[in-house]
């Protein structure tokens, strides 16, 4: 696993991924930062997401959170920050782009992780770099995910992929 990357994670279906990716990521080792929302910051939970490495998110502004985490990578020299590409636990096919673009203007890698509830495994099974094409680099993230399944795997939904001007997923 890269030093700097973008690390997505998913299916995200309930809270227990959170505590099954902390353990991943410390049986390898890996010290990471995780996009969580802001209200959640609250005493004395706050301090404990923060000890753990949680930047709150303001969903509800129109701040340039990519451009913040961007800046994040020009400062220091390891830095992994994990998201969550479905962006809610409810189910969608809306994944939200900013790893993408993360990843392109911080010129880091992104590497594409899971949990696996149906075969109790967890893996980091392809690290890329990202392209200017967003839907080619989509296809090869939902093959990672195709047969995971969430803790609540109705919930969880592969996203939308366009290619050649047609929408599957």
């Amino acid at each position: 696993m890269p030093e700097r990357c973008v690390l997505i994670v998913a299916p995200h279906t309930s809270f227990w991924d959170f505590v099954w990716g902390w353990c991943f990521m410390q049986e390898y080792g890996l010290k990471v930062k995780f996009l969580i929302k802001q209200e959640v910051f609250f005493f004395p939970l706050g301090l404990l997401l923060k000890w753990l490495g949680g930047i709150p998110v303001d969903r509800r502004r129109g701040n340039n959170m990519v451009q913040q985490v961007v800046d994040a990578y020009q400062k220091h020299q390891k830095l992994c920050v994990v998201i969550t590409p479905e962006g809610t636990r409810k189910p969608t096919r809306n994944w939200k782009k900013g790893f993408h673009h993360i990843a392109r203007q911080a010129n880091v890698p992104v590497a594409v992780g899971y949990v696996d509830y149906a075969t109790k495994t967890y893996g980091l099974p392809l690290v890329f770099a990202p392209s200017d094409d967003f839907a080619k680099d989509m296809q090869d993230v939902v093959e990672v995910y195709q047969n995971r399944k969430g803790k609540y795997p109705e919930m969880f939904l592969l996203p939308h992929v366009v290619e050649k001007g047609r929408r599957q997923g």
